[in-house]
């Protein structure tokens, strides 16, 4: 049969350009080092009665992957059948694929015995492709001569019970059949005695095996298209242990590491590799060691959300949930908006839930049957889920996403007490932001955006919106001054900045998950595939060096941004807002400077070092911290700039703009270390002198007090000294505020200065 079966070869894009015998194609050799890419199908089959799945388990004499676990049936299409087995374009466009549910028919009869009239074509619900490869070095050994490199297509097809099943399986194709529960299965993989298929493994990690996914989702799976994919045809290598054979195929694809536990996001979250420095590394860094540790326990942020004013104003159990989602959805940005001061915590905390429901709906790509459903859902959204206090949406999302919607009545009720000027933001942000939203939602975004002027027009929908809400929430508040509320182009400026550094990171996440928004106008320049997918493929140095030079030019776009962000900043008066603010900044920039010429972007994800992230933390507290940490990584950008990258004076340039900006703090910063030195170095001095000039016994004491008093005489002298200099410096600067905490303010308001109720 490896001889005379002829199997369906494929082009990348799945289009039949041949023919080749079963074992030509499955032959891993150096003149073709993965096979031949031909055309498969796996086959699912699930008792309804008790939700088990059918697996077999490979028999011991096949060729390929014999005595391994694997689904139900996997097999080939084949040329030449009756009836026919190759499908055309259009079969796969509009899911009917007759071709690979008639060969599944077949194989179903040949290896388990299975009647065709038990397994009618048309039971079998078809749901996407995917394109992966593996040697099976796991049997034939580091050398492998064989191997599977296959467009599989998936079918699921469900009985009432397992009892209408005949099964008598073939010996030289099956060894053995079991039917188990998700239960059972996640067990099974954790026998380290067992074998699995690396086809089945990436099928039920990537798919099956999430909290709803389509096994949980059972009965919508099989009745909806909610599962349903025709159009990507998702790419996988296969895990480390399958590469190689005897002509060492190495990653193919981007390396996309399917895990048990990579389900609480939603898209290809979870799903890609994140690059993470070794343990050793990061705790080498004594500096950001000490950092995390204070953060953690001796100065963690303080949460303001216990405060009597948030107690007596809102539904204690709803807001309790409103602040779980949150740590759930966004673990880092919840520690950040609860040191926001209590009149003002509340209402930042929904804006961001309400968001971040509506970014659910538009980010589900199978929950709604066509385009213009989700769209009525977006536009409609300000008005069924702020107006409606029992409104809600099940089946769409992921994880805690899902949760978020299912329950968000709970969210209604804190939004309803919170004030009307606010609840007027909020629903004025959500309702512009989903028309943006809906814009986008018919758009191709395979490939990315169109050009820059499309792709500043999305980040505007989806973070210069947020920034825009934000500053008018704060002047609500009666914290900043009313003029914030019309500074719409910083604020837009500002959330441009963060939303673009996050579409930089994931690249690889956002091309995975078919909605890329890397900037067509710009990648073109460098793909020479024509593809936003071929910077993935590192192995090519050529490849390398132009994906290295397309991002280097977003990230050095980003970085024209950081002067509005700055001069944004040096706006706010408010401690606790300044901090709410500059914290992302000062964790993008650092991103940035991770992202930059950093070949792992293309990989994986790539992220700053947690105990990074508390050192800025703990240092942004004013704008001497900010400007020396954007000094510090624009010094660090500057310092990897390639001459030969064609962006390399525009990343100058704009590296020098901010070091411009931040020359001010830095120099008064460098005098106030050098005063605090030439202090401490007299207060030395001094205690040297007054110790040598008593140095008998019986003066010891008197030597010693006069010592301290020496010291802190000088240190009184050097922080006077300091608070001078920053009270004389500090005003009549474009980029250097001078901040207060809210409590100073709202005493301030009170005593007759007004903003407050001019705010309101």
């Amino acid at each position: 049969m490896m001889e005379k079966d002829t199997v369906i070869v494929l082009d990348d894009a799945d289009n039949v350009i041949g023919s080749e015998s079963k074992r030509g194609s499955h032959e891993f050799i150096a003149k073709q080092p993965r096979g031949v890419l031909h055309r498969a199908f796996s086959v699912f089959i699930f008792d309804q009665s008790t939700g088990e799945l059918l697996l077999q388990k490979r028999a011991s004499t096949k060729i390929t992957f014999p005595n391994v676990w694997t689904n139900t049936c996997c097999s080939h299409p084949l040329h030449g059948m009756s009836p026919n087995e190759v499908d055309r374009p259009q079969d796969v466009k509009d899911g009917s694929v007759m071709g690979v549910k008639n060969a599944a028919v077949r194989k179903l009869e040949h290896e388990l015995g299975i009647p065709k009239e038990e397994v009618p074509v048309e039971g079998f619900k078809f749901l996407t492709r995917l394109h992966y490869w593996a040697a099976d070095t796991v049997t034939h050994g580091p050398e492998s001569p064989w191997g599977e490199h296959e467009i599989d297509y998936v079918l699921f097809f469900t009985v009432e019970s397992k009892d209408q099943l005949t099964i008598k399986p073939h010996p030289d194709e099956v060894d053995d059949v079991c039917w188990v529960t998700k239960q059972k299965l996640l067990a099974m993989f954790d026998d380290k005695s067992l074998l699995f298929s690396p086809w089945f493994r990436i099928i039920a990690h990537r798919w099956m095996l999430s909290k709803d996914g389509w096994w949980d989702d059972l009965a919508a799976t099989m009745t909806t298209h909610r599962h349903c994919d025709y159009a990507t045809i998702h790419e996988f290598d296969p895990p480390t242990e399958h590469m190689g054979g005897q002509g060492a195929a190495t990653a193919l694809f981007s390396p996309i590491i399917p895990t048990q536990n990579a389900v609480a996001k939603q898209g290809a979250y979870g799903k890609i590799k994140t690059h993470t420095e070794s343990k050793l590394s990061q705790l080498a860094r004594l500096d950001e060691v000490c950092s995390a540790a204070t953060l953690l326990y001796i100065k963690p942020l303080k949460s303001n959300l216990h405060h009597a004013h948030i107690k007596s104003t809102f539904n204690k159990d709803d807001l309790a949930f409103c602040d779980e989602i949150l740590c759930k959805v966004s673990r880092s940005f919840a520690a950040v908006i609860r040191q926001l001061p209590p009149t003002l915590l509340v209402d930042v905390l929904i804006f961001y839930l309400v968001l971040r429901a509506l970014d659910t709906i538009e980010d589900d790509m199978t929950a709604f049957p066509d385009n213009k459903t989700k769209i009525d859902h977006l536009l409609s959204f300000h008005k069924t889920a702020l107006m409606d206090p029992t409104w809600s949406m099940d089946g769409v999302g992921e994880g805690h996403e899902k949760l978020l919607l299912q329950q968000f009545p709970k969210c209604h009720s804190v939004y309803a007490a919170l004030s009307q000027q606010s609840r007027r933001v909020i629903a004025d942000i959500s309702h512009r932001m989903a028309t943006g939203m809906a814009e986008f939602v018919g758009k191709d975004l395979g490939q990315g955006t169109l050009d820059i002027t499309q792709y500043n027009r999305y980040c505007h929908f989806v973070a210069g919106l947020v920034g825009e809400g934000l500053s008018r929430l704060f002047a609500v508040s009666g914290l900043e001054s009313p003029s914030m509320a019309k500074e719409l182009h910083l604020s837009d400026q500002m959330g441009l900045f963060l939303q673009k550094t996050n579409i930089i990171r994931d690249y690889l996440e956002d091309y995975v998950d078919g909605r890329a928004f890397w900037p067509q106008s710009v990648w073109n320049k460098y793909s020479t595939s024509g593809d936003l997918g071929y910077f993935a493929n590192q192995s090519d140095p050529l490849a390398q060096t132009k994906s290295l030079h397309c991002l280097n030019e977003l990230v050095t776009d980003a970085l024209s941004l950081v002067p509005d962000c700055l001069a944004y900043l040096a706006k706010l008066r408010c401690t606790e807002v300044f901090r709410f603010c500059a914290i992302p900044q000062v964790m993008a920039i650092a991103t940035l400077d991770k992202c930059f010429n950093n070949p792992n972007v293309f990989t994986g994800v790539v992220k700053i070092r947690k105990g990074l992230s508390c050192q800025l933390i703990l240092h942004t507290n004013d704008a001497q911290g900010v400007h020396a940490a954007f000094r510090h990584f624009a010094n660090s950008i500057a310092s990897k700039i390639n001459p030969n990258d064609p962006n390399a004076d525009a990343t100058l340039k704009a590296c020098d703009a901010i070091l411009e900006i931040t020359a001010e703090q830095h120099s008064r910063a460098t005098k106030q270390k050098r005063t605090g030195l030439l202090m401490g170095t007299a207060a030395a001095a001094a205690a040297v002198a007054a110790t040598s000039s008593r140095s008998s016994s019986k003066n010891l004491i008197p030597s010693l007090a006069l010592s301290a008093t020496a010291f802190i005489g000088s240190f009184w002298v050097t922080h006077t000294f300091q608070r001078l200099v920053v009270k004389g410096s500090s005003s009549g600067s474009l980029y250097s505020p001078v901040l207060r905490p809210a409590a100073k303010l709202m005493t301030e308001c009170q005593n007759g200065d007004g903003a407050l109720e001019q705010a309101q």
